[in-house]
């Protein structure tokens, strides 16, 4: 047995390793226990501290924390409840210890990527904002988006043209999200697009109707739109990718996007209050930075020395200083390696085969009216439907009742939505259909 004393005192030493100059990253790693085997999908569930009386068809909303990201921020907070003083003012920014350096190399292989290509934000909302009101925009410029697109991509580029006489103005790519086609999007992408569009806003999965945009379709038009513009008039491609990260087997450096922004804390399974914006190196310099950051030192440099001449933006400029839930920054890395061990195509297989399953079984309801695109190629993870004679809110209420958690979308026309992901089975998605023919009286 040991002592209470010696207790003490060897978790005093622990902590003391874990801060000695050159130590923090080291000392993390060892407190890091090995993957489980994640061979089976029985022991992915397992990982998830989820309610087991509930069936959760709506984790792509909010992620529940899988074990090792639990691990991971716990790991760390002891770390900083320890000594904050130490741990983040002389140990986390430097250059042997520099925590998020050290993150976007975990995260920098999956999106296929250098490091030095992504900032770190808090969510998707934010990263959005960070882009939209980051471009050099002028009176005349148009940012071109879709009439499908959530309130935060709308509203980031509402507020950002406002500032500056810009002007917003929005296409449908698609009559009916079921029926759509990649030629259809791609085709009024094309005609919609002007002399005067600067930017072009798209999201890749859709949250109201579950639709896949085909990203890199819809960027070969911007490309061909751009052949025969100069360089400040070519038109930058943005999009919001946060239900395709972690649900799509496709890498994000290579689906054409110039701006890539997504929150991490959903399909990734990363923690809460985490994001991402991806850009090749030489498309961050179009932005200017909009929140002072503190993962460049040569922007604090800059500002002891007095020093205003300008500097080309990088991808640490761009990421939002202040103090942030660092335990939570840190176990992105810990979530990736996650998705990485479970293996991309294999987490994109399964989602697809849960998916095709529920759709099948919607699509064959009678009263049951399907919304998301039976072609896998122009979905993902989520199931929008909506039942004759039932509001969405009272088929989620009704779910409810039999210990379904579904979700209804957050748009002016409104649609349930099952979201079938690696913490369901078959069995389940099966019992989320008999509910909804109990529902819609078939």
């Amino acid at each position: 047995m040991i002592s209470r004393r010696d207790f003490i005192t060897a978790a005093a030493a622990a902590t003391a390793a874990a801060l000695n100059p050159g130590r923090l990253l080291a000392a993390l790693e060892k407190q890091t226990a090995p993957l489980p085997d994640l061979s089976r999908w029985s022991a992915v569930r397992d990982q998830f501290a989820l309610d087991r009386d509930l069936v959760h068809f709506a984790s792509f909303f909010m992620v529940s924390h899988p074990k090792p990201v639990r691990d991971a921020i716990e790991n760390f907070r002891r770390v900083l409840d320890a000594d904050p003083l130490e741990a983040i003012e002389h140990r986390m920014f430097q250059e042997k210890d520099n925590i998020q350096i050290k993150i976007r190399q975990d995260m920098s292989a999956y999106l296929g990527s250098q490091p030095e290509e992504i900032a770190i934000t808090p969510n998707t909302t934010t990263g959005l904002a960070l882009v939209y009101h980051g471009f050099a925009l002028k009176s005349g410029d148009e940012v071109l988006t879709t009439t499908h697109d959530h309130y935060s991509h709308h509203e980031s580029i509402r507020l950002a043209v406002e500032r500056c006489g810009a002007r917003m103005r929005k296409v449908a790519l698609f009559e009916r999200s079921s029926t759509a086609t990649g030629t259809e999007m791609s085709d009024r992408l094309r005609a919609a697009i002007r002399a005067e569009t600067r930017v072009v806003g798209v999201t890749w999965v859709h949250s109201s109707t579950g639709i896949r945009l085909p990203i890199p379709t819809l960027a070969q038009v911007v490309a061909d739109a751009n052949r025969n513009r100069g360089e400040k008039d070519r038109i930058i491609l943005v999009v919001d990718g946060v239900h395709g990260l972690g649900a799509v087997d496709e890498t994000i450096a290579r689906l054409g996007a110039d701006f890539f922004c997504a929150g991490t804390h959903k399909w990734m399974f990363a923690p809460r209050g985490t994001g991402l914006i991806w850009a090749k190196s030489d498309r961050w310099a179009q932005l200017r930075p909009i929140v002072p950051t503190f993962a460049n030192l040569a922007a604090f440099g800059a500002w002891m020395n007095e020093d205003t001449s300008p500097r080309t933006t990088t991808a640490f400029d761009v990421t939002p200083g202040g103090f942030h839930a660092y335990e939570h920054q840190w176990a992105m890395g810990a979530a990736f390696r996650f998705h990485e061990k479970i293996g991309r195509s294999r987490v994109a297989a399964r989602i697809r085969e849960l998916n095709d399953q529920c759709k099948a079984g919607l699509a064959a309801m009678r009263n049951v009216t399907l919304h998301t695109p039976y072609d896998p190629a122009l979905s993902a993870g989520i199931c929008a439907f909506e039942v004759a004679g039932v509001s969405p809110e009272d088929v989620v209420k009704r779910l409810h009742e039999r210990r379904i958690i579904a979700s209804t979308s957050p748009y002016r026309v409104s649609y349930a939505r099952l979201a079938p992901s690696l913490v369901n089975s078959p069995e389940e998605v099966e019992s989320a259909l008999r509910a909804v023919r109990e529902i819609a009286g078939t």
